[in-house]
């Protein structure tokens, strides 16, 4: 639309100080036109510049005319793609193809919704329904009579127009067609082959004056139309003429516009932004040396790198990578020289990887396989911190699986050593024929053998005591990074809720980047502290110079070790990767802990796999079973674990133990009984000693003593509380069997249900073959005996009383063995004493029964005749003398008197028997008076017999009762 070729490009001063530019006297030819751009959104616009010819506020532009118009205005207004007349047409906003453009909405203005207007309508919708009620009733009489004429002139209009043929309404109307053309003018009429007649003539004038109707009605319809439309057409004119107004306005002020920014631009802003750019010349001189400087200590990266790795100091080196790759990334990105040095500083990562496991695998392989005995526990302590804290730093938190592995392997160097160590003393064993550790150890005795186990357990707690320093130092290097991560929230945190906390001096940019890297080959820490000392110079007052420094200097090796953890931050493992490493390294020491046991155990198998174990005598057993229990409870002190494998293997071998002890005492308990002759023994004094140990509470077998001229002599009771027992010497033995197994179950409490179990089935093989022998009378053929006397059953009696009395002993010793929910076994005591005493009630019942037999014999061939007492009491006599005299020293006087009171019971019983199948009866006559005198013999000679003076015989109940 305007130019600024006809303007001048130096502004002078006007009247009132405004610069003006001069405008150029306007040549004399007449120049194009410049037109606008096209009303029509489809045209091209016909200009050149596109986008740049919109307006300008320094150029002048040319006035516009009619004449820069391309389009007239009836055929602008008349539009027929537009969908409707559009009344702000010269008003609104145009956009570069007359485009309609969607304005803004104000955001000074609340958005107005339908809810606002809602108390409104409410009020008044009740009027508004009886206004369109009363519309409705009687409408206005404008509106009908215009609605009237509209209708009338639209029906007049369609009738005229419905006498135009439809063919020139259709939208594939074209007289090219032949046929179209044909219908609308019928050339046939007039070319006939009898030429041109006057009929012809008329029929085309009339065909003429039909088409020239039609247009009329067509033209008439159109000009109906655009009477309708003048108002939109005289609005549309003055606008135009508005809008040409407000351009002159605003052309004079776009010039005066113009005048004043040429004037500002060149007294305020030329002179500025010549020094801004300036400044900004000199800052980027500045930052592009301190790049430089950073580039050239990047460029030293890689042989301090290689520098670090000669002297093993893994962790400043990635230390100093990571710088690096952060400096690269942040930094100089982009900088085509150090394109390759990210991956080849990924490559090295990588490298120190490998060399940091590898050289944690030699540390572990070296102090695992060291000496056990040297000194101190713990080998190059900062050498292992610093390969924790660099794996740590790697995430490479698996390196406690190399440990583990490593762990493995010397435990199995451990046992081959001390087996090798201990056979070097052995001279039977000739290692270049028996090449096989296992063989080796088979052929050891078991003083040999028990001396390899507590060498091999003496080695394993040495190897778990290093085991465990060495992971406590390395626990304590995850406590300190993850104590560390914490103080750094802390930090964090305290920064985050305090921003207006005073801080230190900012460092310069070009500063804080060489405080990571210097091209002289200076640590992280160093380069930071000259950069702090020297803005500390430059912010602080002369005066306080020297403290400055001196703060500046203060910070030693602790703080470096600070900084290597804040500036490790981003790449230490988190507080739950922290925590897992620390309760691996507690599993570790527990794998370490069963480990030492397996390995224990394959040397226990190893040995027991031809038997021998299972025949060590119980002090062999027991002697190893207590070096094995002293192994496991130093190994659970030392390592909080509790394992069962070694455990469970002596369980197992104490188990087959138990097995070949019961079948041992059994067999010989058998053979004992089998040759027992069922006399009264002489109790030695060592057996005496043994029961006075167990009536004080010593429930074990008393030490070995030498035997010495002063020995007593054997007695010939055995005395328990004061009670006297007649015994067999298989009791006596048996005594001592059951305190072997009391014994067994003090030095191994883990066998106790199992030794009670045997122990029980020991007592009742006693009992059982006590009755088959003697109620069964089987020592007749097993001994030889001729026959089973009464002494034999009382002696048998009292054999079994002893036991039954030693039987709540037994139980409460193994009670104190057990565990609370074991105690059901204990029932087996109960049975075994329910059976002995049904077993001395046989006995007893025997006794009474032989009396019994030899009364049912005797007594049937009493009668009554003189002389006085008769053969037969006589007899009863002698034989209850006889049963006295073997019993008597026997059996206590309570159950003597019991027995013989049963006995006299069976007399009466037979002899009121016998008296009833004579007809004698209590009447005084004489043959009364001759069983009265039999009867009083036999009552003399019983109760003169020893302590059955004070018996109450009752033999009136020989007499049968009057009624």
């Amino acid at each position: 639309m305007a130019s600024s070729h006809g303007s001048s490009p130096v502004p002078r001063a006007g009247p009132g100080g405004i610069y003006r530019k001069e405008r150029d006297t306007p040549p004399a030819r007449c120049r194009s036109a410049r037109s606008l751009p096209d009303v029509c959104p489809t045209e091209p616009t016909g200009g050149g510049r596109g986008l740049c010819d919109g307006p300008s506020v320094v150029a002048e532009h040319d006035r516009w005319t009619v004449y820069s118009s391309k389009v007239n205005l009836p055929a602008a207004l008349n539009d027929p793609r537009l969908a409707k007349r559009e009344s702000d047409f010269f008003t609104k906003t145009w956009g570069l193809d007359f485009a309609e453009t969607e304005v803004m909405p104000s955001f000074y203005l609340p958005n107005i919704t339908r809810e606002h207007f809602g108390p409104y309508l409410q009020e008044t919708a009740q009027k508004e329904r009886i206004h369109e009620r009363c519309k409705t009733i009687c409408p206005n009489k404008d509106d009908v009579d215009a609605a009237s004429s509209v209708d009338a002139n639209h029906e007049k209009s369609r009738a005229e127009l419905e006498q135009v043929p439809k063919i020139f309404m259709r939208p594939e109307f074209a007289l090219e067609d032949s046929a179209t053309f044909s219908s609308v003018l019928p050339w046939s009429h007039f070319n006939s082959a009898a030429g041109k007649s006057s009929r012809d003539v008329a029929s085309s004038k009339l065909l003429q004056e039909k088409l020239s109707h039609y247009l009329d009605v067509v033209e008439v319809s159109i000009a109906r139309q655009i009477s309708l439309r003048s108002d939109a057409f005289f609005h549309a004119m003055s606008s135009q003429h508005e809008l040409q107004d407000r351009l002159q306005e605003t052309q004079r002020a776009v010039a005066v516009l113009r005048g004043r920014t040429a004037a500002i631009d060149g007294i305020m802003c030329r002179g500025p932004l010549q020094a801004l750019r300036t400044a900004l010349t000199r800052n980027n001189c500045a930052r592009l040396h301190n790049k430089l400087k950073l580039m050239a200590a990047v460029h030293q990266t890689q042989p301090t790198v290689q520098l670090l790795l000669s002297t093993s100091e893994f962790v400043g080196a990635l230390e100093l990578i990571s710088t690096t790759k952060e400096v690269l990334q942040q930094e100089l990105q982009g900088i085509h020289s150090f394109r390759h040095l990210g991956s080849q500083l990924c490559e090295l990562e990588k490298l120190i990887d490998k060399m940091m496991v590898e050289d944690f695998s030699m540390y572990a392989r070296s102090d695992l396989n060291r000496s056990l005995r040297d000194e101190p526990l713990v080998q190059e302590k900062e050498r292992l911190e610093s390969l924790v804290f660099g794996l740590l730093r790697q995430r490479k938190l698996d390196f406690l699986d190399i440990y583990c592995d490593e762990m493995i392997l010397a435990a199995k160097s451990i046992v081959s050593l001390c087996v090798a160590e201990n056979v070097l003393n052995i001279e039977d064993i000739d290692t270049e024929v028996v090449t096989k550790l296992a063989d080796q150890m088979r052929l050891m005795t078991f003083p040999q053998l028990f001396e390899l186990l507590k060498n091999i357990f003496e080695s394993f707690l040495l190897f778990l005591q290093r085991i465990k320093a060495t992971l406590s130092v390395i626990k304590g290097v995850v406590l300190e990074v993850l104590s560390s991560n914490q103080r750094l929230r802390l930090l964090e945190a305290g920064a985050g809720s305090d921003p207006e906390a005073p801080r230190g001096p900012s460092l310069p940019q070009g500063e804080a980047e060489l405080a990571y890297l210097t091209h002289e080959g200076l640590f992280i820490s160093d380069a930071l502290n000259q950069a702090q000392q020297q803005a500390a110079r430059e912010h602080s007052p002369p005066g306080g110079s020297g403290a400055q420094q001196s703060r500046a200097e203060a910070p030693g090796g602790d703080s470096a070790r600070e900084q290597s953890f804040v500036s490790a931050e981003t790449t230490m493992p988190s507080d739950p990767e922290l925590n897992r490493v620390i309760n691996n390294l507690q599993e570790l020491l527990h794998t370490a802990s069963d480990v030492s046991h397996d390995r224990c155990v394959k040397v226990l198998a190893a040995r027991a796999k031809d038997g021998s174990l299972e025949r060590l005598s119980s002090a062999e057993f027991v002697c190893l079973s207590r070096a094995v229990e002293a192994f496991v409870g130093d190994t659970e002190e030392l390592c909080s674990r509790r394992s069962v494998s070694l455990r469970g293997a002596l369980q197992s071998q104490a188990n087959r133990f138990v097995h070949r002890f019961h079948d041992e005492r059994k067999t010989k308990l058998s053979l004992l009984m089998d040759n027992e002759r069922w006399k009264q023994a002489d109790v030695p004094a060592e057996f005496q000693d043994l029961v006075n140990s167990m009536a004080d509470g010593r429930i074990s077998l008393p030490e070995r003593k030498i035997p010495g001229p002063e020995d007593r002599k054997p007695a010939d009771f055995l005395l328990v509380n004061g009670q006297k027992y007649a015994v067999v010497g298989t009791v006596l033995l048996l005594i001592r069997i059951f305190l072997e197994y009391c014994q067994c179950v003090n030095d191994i409490p883990s066998i106790a249900t199992d030794m009670l179990t045997r122990l029980s089935d020991l007592l009742k093989h006693f009992n059982s073959r006590t009755c088959q022998l003697v109620l069964g009378a089987g020592a007749l053929q097993v001994v030889g005996l001729k026959t089973i006397t009464t002494k034999n059953l009382a002696l048998a009696s009292r054999c079994l009383q002893l036991v039954v009395h030693y039987i709540p002993v037994i139980r409460g010793h193994f009670e104190t063995k057990l565990q609370p929910k074991q105690y059901s076994v204990l029932r087996h005591f109960d049975h075994i004493t329910k059976d002995y005493n049904d077993h001395v009630a046989e006995i007893s019942a025997k006794l009474v029964a032989i009396m019994d037999s030899l009364f049912e014999k005797v007594l049937s061939k009493y009668e009554v005749k003189a002389p006085m007492p008769s053969a037969c009491f006589r007899n009863v006599c002698k034989q209850m003398a006889k049963m006295h005299e073997a019993i008597c020293e026997l059996l206590p006087e309570e159950q003597t008197q019991m027995l013989f009171l049963r006995i006299n019971a069976s007399f009466k019983a037979h002899l009121k028997r016998q008296l009833a199948r004579l007809g004698v009866v209590n009447d005084g006559g004489p043959q009364h008076g001759l069983v009265g005198v039999d009867v009083a013999f036999y009552t003399e000679n019983v109760q003169v017999l020893k302590s059955l003076d004070q018996l109450d015989l009752h033999m009136a109940e020989i007499w049968e009762q009057k009624r």
